[in-house]
């Protein structure tokens, strides 16, 4: 099968997005397909040798280490460009509608090379454009961001909330896109769940295909470093519940000796730096960024307890590489965390500080339930999720995408008889 997989951010640093795409496409090549990733910036740095990438230029707006610059003029190439720059100025995040206008422009002249297009999680316009040529089109949608912008809504000032329902106004385009989307890929679940409620999809449309961990790399080490917490947010916002992760780590260094390495690409000055100065807690905060996998995956095997505090995740992939290193999960009884976990691990209610520190707490007080629990996190990993039994069930969708294409090509034809 000859695969196009488009990803408006594909660099693996940016989230779990951009670990899904090299991961996916290594597993759809090993399967034998065919993978071209389409992505826009930043890109992708690792992708398998087999997988040929396609840059989909645009402005980077965010790059670092110069985040909402001001364009040269003769950066301004075509009328996307001036819509990407227009849309920022008026503080939208227009990459997801841009990125799918230049890729459906690149592909306009190249349809015929792929059997299906896979869009992950852009949810463009552009995306239509493919639809109405008869291109078999599914797509990832990891959850619904409508999540997001509920929760940063409820944590922002009354100042600030037009900016962040303006940041958010993509939202609705990437719901009317995906209820044209015959064929759409969620991670879990509740993030199904989720979808098909904020989305208003239908849940014949759904095709559930979890994550996957690579489970030789991520792997239990001979010794750990006690009192060592470990949590990952990809992102510096209310929804990754850090906050209350640091007010746990207040109340529990009163008691015993614990640091935590925060993994996460903190904002200078936001809430979370502020919230570490108030607390007063920066000797035990560590906080690390843009590791590479191999030291991650070392860094989740060190510690004593991983901690997954969010308000909502779709699935949260650093929390089955936990699992998959052994190490005991302490998470948010949020979203698709539990069914991800299973009975793997110890759950708290999502915003209570109090809880997850006492949760910690027992957990770091006994060796033995620790032990039970990376065990069975462990085995819960290898028998659920590897990389190459997601491939196959991704090719399973892409093969009902191609379905439901011809089927729309079938009932166009005989409409114009």
């Amino acid at each position: 099968m000859r695969i196009a997989l488009l990803s408006y951010r594909s660099k693996a640093h940016c989230g779990g997005q951009g670990v899904y795409i090299r991961h996916l496409s290594r597993g759809l090549v090993e399967l034998g397909h065919e993978v071209e990733v389409f992505s826009g910036q930043p890109y992708p740095e690792d992708l398998d040798p087999r997988v040929r990438l396609t840059q989909v230029p645009s402005l980077d707006l965010f790059r670092e280490p110069d985040p909402f610059r001001t364009p040269r003029l003769r950066e301004f190439t075509s009328a996307t460009d001036v819509l990407e720059y227009a849309l920022t100025l008026t503080g939208c995040f227009a990459e997801p509608l841009t990125f799918s206008l230049r890729a459906a422009r690149l592909l306009r002249d190249r349809a015929d090379e792929f059997d299906v297009v896979h869009d992950n999680q852009s949810l463009g316009y552009g995306l239509l454009s493919l639809l109405r040529r008869g291109v078999p089109l599914a797509a990832t949608v990891h959850h619904p961001i409508s999540r997001d912008r509920a929760v940063d809504l409820a944590a922002a000032p009354l100042r600030r909330k037009l900016s962040v329902r303006r940041w958010y106004s993509f939202v609705p385009m990437q719901a009317r896109v995906a209820r044209r989307i015959p064929i759409v890929l969620a991670v879990a679940g509740a993030s199904a769940a989720d979808s098909v409620e904020d989305f208003d999809l239908d849940p014949a449309q759904m095709r559930i295909v979890p994550l996957g961990v690579d489970t030789d790399l991520f792997a239990p080490k001979d010794s750990r470093v006690p009192g060592r917490i470990v949590a990952i947010a990809s992102a510096d916002r209310p929804l990754k519940g850090v906050v209350h992760l640091l007010e746990a780590v207040a109340k529990l260094r009163t008691e015993q000796d614990v640091d935590l390495h925060l993994v996460s690409n903190l904002e200078p000055g936001g809430a979370t730096e502020r919230r570490i100065t108030e607390l007063g807690i920066h000797d035990a905060v560590h906080v690390v960024n843009g590791i590479s996998d191999e030291e991650l995956a070392a860094l989740l095997a060190s510690a004593d307890v991983m901690c997954v505090p969010s308000l909502y995740e779709g699935f949260s992939l650093p929390t089955v590489e936990a699992m998959s290193c052994g190490t005991p999960v302490v998470a948010s009884r949020a979203g698709a965390l539990p069914e991800v976990v299973g009975d793997c691990a110890v759950l708290v209610e999502p915003g209570d500080s109090d809880a997850l520190a006492a949760a910690v707490k027992e957990l770091l007080e006994s060796p033995a339930e620790r032990a039970r629990l990376g065990a069975a996190g462990r085995a819960r990993a290898l028998e659920r999720y590897s990389w190459t039994s997601v491939a196959r069930a991704t090719v399973d969708a892409y093969s009902e995408a191609i379905a439901a294409a011809r089927g729309r090509t079938s009932r166009s034809s005989h409409a114009d008889r």
